[in-house]
């Protein structure tokens, strides 16, 4: 019956088909159809039909339906235009009654365009091109005509507008010449020098420069419908109720129409590399907007959270670059959510439950049967529940919901004796991350909660929260999540890898959580630009980590100063040095712009240079220091040459005596190598991926667990290094590029007289790493 009543309206019986596969649309469809031919009888004409799908299809408010077929119906819209007009005015009109009269205005409803009208319009734009018509004749581009009548005269039928602009301009020009048929050649787009083309998206420290593209402009999909503050309800979802625009009004006067995002890391372990992409996020889709970002800790389970994790986390946002518009805590909140605790349950919206954990645990958990307890009895326990006469695990207060992943009742609250960091021993009954976090949105009037799509399941509680309790409901968006290989994120893995030695602390350089990032040398920048380059989209997001190794060298290469270092030294004696005492070398500090400066380096008799860099006997291809094959020293102005090799009692090369020639002088070498004399020792350390595996969490790749699947050389420590002077006044966290090595950043375990140095990464990305 259906297949035949869409096919009657001019559906093909494919599309048809395709239709009645989706329920929703299958069935708005049918009313429809059923009241248009109430009105207009069996028989509907195809562009009827069309109408009717097309307003079955895009309306996002079910309860209008009738409303607007009525207006097809009685032929008082006629055209896609006017319907478009119509759906557009619905969405910014979500409460009934609807004002017909401005709905008619809105929609060209009665407006009638006379032939003499359109005559007129398009005699007036073609006056105004009329110089470039007779120049360019048809291939001028009539588009441009046809678009300008149209802003003239909204309500015009397109094909009435298509012909008399044909036919005036036959007028003008005359029947086409093969001249005009001949196809317009295609300008020649003009190339960029390379150093002319845009750069990679990046988003520095929240602003956008003027070479870069935005955050902003990095969205994708979803993210570019995104709502204007106060237009929550023209979000698809979203729950209008009968306070809803009065709400928004207020909320309005509040924030002056201000775009508010918040950040809400809960405060029981350190930020990770996916937190970088929300950190950007949020905040920047705040800054780009003129808007502003809340840090807010979700800090409603006092038994994992600690100081260390508040303040490392306030840390990390700001050393990405981002100041919050104000740090605030759940906590902050704990009796406005109470008192709305106690209306939720006045309201007939709550209850206490004595279901235990186990017993609620899952999808499919059996109703409680305290579900239907009268009010009175629920407010008398729930104030039980405050005053501790309930242990841990005897009561909940649940909210009365199903949510859309099926899960029935979600906890409010729930008993804990653990005193907060904040409130001490005020409280024994703390609320839930379902309860709370909607709750805070709207205190703090945020206009975009945004959140990662696990929570995609929350968002039918979120709306159903704040209209319950009939307060301003911001709107919940969610995007996927960034993920990396090679490592993992969760907090209680990571304490696992602490707690088994695999790795020192949170901050070890082999994690991916920020404070190890911004300990291996990775700097805020490239981390930025990283996430902006991944872009935010629905989907997930899982990255290679040379993806974001490849942003570290592009910013380093800018920022941080040359220097030269020696991992495996071999001695070098100069036996014709050409100076009584130490000569003084400039080396710049980027040599690909000498403009920004240089620092001095030592040059003496002895000097040391990588066991690497010397062989005794030479292999082809091999361009370094050999006997008979004489190297130069890197920014010396000297090539040296061997002439004696010198080997312990074992065999090995300990020093090498070296003859000196001048650069100028002597024939040019195959290569020049780094070096240093009267260096620093120094540590350096060596990392490489923790883990063998490109994915170490997922059984069917690692089925020991992610603990078997350590890399026993992720570390290696070089004890006995040695860098030049030019280091000696650098920090914690001061990086440079250490010559032919990599770059490589001071670690805070440096102390006086033995620095310490982190190789962030390698000049290079390795082509032999998966």
């Amino acid at each position: 019956e259906a297949l035949g009543l869409f096919t009657g309206i001019g559906l093909s019986e494919a599309k048809a088909r395709e239709t009645l596969r989706n329920g929703a649309l299958s069935a708005l469809l049918r009313r429809a159809v059923l009241q248009a031919r109430s009105a207009l009888g069996p028989a509907l004409d195809k562009a009827t039909g069309t109408l009717l799908y097309n307003a079955a299809a895009r309306l996002r408010d079910p309860k209008h339906l009738g409303f607007l077929v009525g207006y097809i119906a009685r032929r008082q819209i006629l055209t896609d235009l006017q319907l478009s007009a119509a759906l557009e005015y619905l969405r910014n009109h979500p409460l009934e009654p609807l004002d017909t009269a401005d709905f008619e205005r809105a929609c060209g409803v009665g407006v009638c365009v006379t032939p003499e009208q359109i005559e007129e319009a398009v005699e007036a734009v073609i006056g105004q091109h009329r110089a470039e018509l007779l120049a360019e004749r048809y291939h001028f581009n009539m588009g441009l005509l046809m678009g300008e009548a149209r802003s003239r005269l909204r309500w015009a039928d397109g094909k009435t507008i298509k012909n008399e602009v044909d036919l005036q301009v036959l007028h003008l020009l005359g029947p086409k010449t093969e001249a005009d048929l001949e196809k317009k050649p295609k300008a020649a787009k003009a190339r960029p020098a390379p150093a002319e083309k845009q750069k990679a998206a990046v988003v520095e420290n929240g602003e956008v420069g003027t070479e870069t593209r935005s955050l902003l402009e990095q969205l994708r999909g979803e993210a570019l419908k995104f709502h204007k503050p106060g237009e929550n309800y023209k979000t698809e979802g979203y729950v209008v109720t009968p306070n809803t625009m009065a709400l928004l009004k207020q909320h309005l006067a509040i924030t002056g129409g201000q775009v508010r995002t918040r950040f809400p890391p809960e405060p029981n372990g350190i930020l990770h590399i996916g937190h970088a992409k929300a950190i950007n996020f949020n905040f920047g889709y705040a800054k780009a907007n003129g808007g502003v970002c809340f840090l807010r800790y979700d800090d409603t389970n006092p038994e994992k959270e600690e100081e260390k994790y508040f303040t490392a986390i306030r840390e990390m946002v700001e050393w990405l670059g981002y100041q919050p518009y104000a740090v605030t805590h759940a906590s902050d909140y704990f009796d406005q959510l109470y008192t709305w605790a106690l209306e939720l349950i006045r309201r007939g919206q709550a209850y206490v439950c004595h279901q235990k954990v186990e017993e609620i645990k899952g999808h499919n958990p059996p109703p409680s049967p305290w579900r239907d307890r009268p009010v009175e009895e629920s407010l008398l326990l729930f104030e039980d529940m405050r005053k501790g006469k309930f242990g841990e695990g005897e009561a909940t207060l649940r909210m009365k919901l199903m949510m859309e992943d099926g899960k029935m009742d979600p906890v409010a609250y729930r008993v804990k004796f653990t005193p907060h960091h904040r409130t001490g021993d005020k409280w024994c009954i703390y609320p839930t991350y379902d309860y709370t976090h909607c709750l805070c949105d709207s205190i703090e009037h945020i206009t975009h909660s945004l959140c990662t799509k696990e929570f995609q399941a929350r968002r039918s509680s979120y709306f159903w929260l704040c209209n319950a309790l009939d307060v301003y409901c911001p709107v919940q968006w969610e995007y996927g999540r960034l993920n990396l290989l090679y490592t993992v994120v969760s907090k209680r893995k990571i304490i696992r890898l602490v707690e088994t030695g695999a790795v020192r602390d949170w901050d070890d350089p082999r994690l991916f959580t920020l404070t190890a990032l911004r300990r291996r040398g990775f700097p805020p920048e490239a981390i930025n630009n990283f996430c902006a380059r991944v872009g935010v989209t629905v989907a997930q997001a899982t990255m290679e980590p040379h993806l974001l190794e490849a942003c570290v060298r592009e910013v380093l290469n800018e920022q941080a100063p040359r220097a030269m270092a020696i991992l495996e030294p071999l001695k070098v004696t100069i036996t014709n040095f050409p100076a009584p005492k130490a000569l003084e070398v400039l080396v710049p500090n980027f040599p690909a712009d000498e403009s920004r400066g240089f620092h001095k380096v030592p040059f003496k008799p002895t000097v040391y240079i990588e066991e690497t860099d010397f062989r005794e006997e030479v292999d082809k291809g091999y361009k370094r220091l050999a006997p008979g094959q004489p190297v130069g020293l890197r920014h010396a102005g000297y090539v040296i040459t061997v002439q004696n090799v010198i080997k312990d009692a074992s065999g090995r090369v300990i020093e090498l005596e070296v003859t000196c020639t001048k650069s100028d002088v002597a024939e040019k070498p195959k290569a020049f190598i780094h070096w240093v004399s009267e260096p620093l020792m120094c540590e350096v350390r060596l990392y490489e991926r923790l883990f063998l595996h490109k994915n170490p969490e997922d059984p069917s790749e690692v089925p020991g667990g992610f603990l078997s699947d350590l890399n026993p050389d992720s570390l290696r420590v070089v004890c006995n290094a040695m860098v030049d002077s030019s280091v000696l006044s650098a920090r914690p966290f001061d990086k440079f590029q250490f010559e032919r090595l990599g770059y490589f950043s001071v670690d805070p375990d440096s102390e006086e007289g033995k620095m310490v140095f982190n190789r962030t990464v390698t000049l290079k990305e390795d082509p032999g790493k998966a």
